[in-house]
């Protein structure tokens, strides 16, 4: 599996919901989206069957996202189905953690390998700020249940945003000396309707780790044993975990991207910010196979992205496509 550029395509992240119960201010409007209808949304025996037909095509890794994965009834079921799949050696999850608490140890009994937790704030306060939504939600209770339940490493996602929240860099950092997670600082993308945050907002990562070394000497280390994706991973001495920066903004790592998303309503799409799409859930609905409509879209896979731009695919939100 290689696109045009020769990239090696192993790595599938895969929406099961539109839905969210945040409406963070970098990820969906306040008053949410037009919902797809139900009918639209991809099964998860046809989520398995999309999987079975890619596997023996190079398919190693998946991810599964939403909007928030973890309000879609019986999970748990469609982790055990994608785990029965041959060939696939790693599934993880991205969630905003509120029900991690109650699902990790069951998630992970299903076959779930590991967890990325976006938390963007350690407060209370600050956390209903930026979901726009009053959810109790603590994130180090989060990660340490992901944690305790085996589902390593665990990553902590945190979107830098200033004036918002660049005042809690240190304290996130803080987290790695104590725990063994690893926190990795993103990049604001600022995209489609999301027009409230914009380049003033952008903390570039390099200001990011600078402010990260006042706890002391950074060291560039290898960051988790799975799943380092684009970040970059460096370590605070005698610290139990990691610090990544992820740089979309920067500095591209388009030349690395080994990955293709699948939307709920079934369409592959082969770039985050690309227009590039492949409507996979009528031909597999159909019952027809996949494997030429997947060639085709890697044929067609961009070089980059076009953020820099403000090209952004016709997003209107990064809910609609998991990030």
């Amino acid at each position: 599996m290689r696109d045009q550029f020769g990239r090696s395509i192993e790595y599938l992240r895969i929406s099961v919901t539109d839905r969210c119960n945040f409406r963070c201010v970098y990820c969906m409007p306040e008053e949410g989206l037009p919902w797809l209808p139900k009918a639209d949304i991809l099964t998860y025996e046809e989520i398995a069957a999309v999987v079975r037909q890619l596997a023996p095509l190079g398919l190693k890794r998946l991810r599964i996202t939403g909007g928030e994965p973890t309000i879609r009834p019986e999970l748990t079921t469609l982790v055990a189905m994608l785990k029965a799949v041959e060939g696939i050696d790693d599934i993880a999850l991205s969630t905003n953690g509120v029900k991690l608490p109650a699902m990790a140890e069951s998630l992970r009994a299903a076959g779930l390998d590991r967890v990325n937790l976006s938390a963007d704030s350690l407060r209370a306060e600050r956390i209903a700020k930026i979901a726009r939504r009053s959810v109790p939600f603590d994130p180090v209770e989060a990660a340490s249940a992901a944690h305790a339940a085996g589902l390593d490493p665990v990553k902590i996602n945190v979107v830098v945003m200033r004036g918002v929240n660049d005042d809690e860099i240190v304290d996130f950092a803080r987290l790695t000396q104590a725990h063994p997670f690893h926190v990795r600082f993103i990049e604001l993308m600022p995209v489609g309707e999301m027009a409230n945050l914009t380049w003033e907002h952008v903390v570039p990562s390099e200001e990011v780790l600078a402010r990260v070394a006042t706890l002391g000497t950074l060291e560039a280390s290898g960051g988790p044993a799975r799943g380092n994706g684009p970040a970059k991973y460096y370590r605070l001495a005698g610290a139990a975990g990691s610090i990544g920066v992820i740089t979309p903004m920067s500095h591209t790592y388009c030349g690395d991207c080994n990955r293709v998303r699948l939307t709920a309503d079934g369409r592959l799409r082969t770039c985050l910010y690309g227009d590039h799409e492949v409507n996979l859930r009528d031909a597999l609905r159909r019952g027809e196979a996949l494997e030429p409509l997947f060639v085709n879209a890697l044929a067609n896979k961009p070089k980059e992205h076009q953020l820099l731009q403000m090209q952004v695919g016709g997003l209107k939100a990064l809910s609609q496509v998991g990030g």
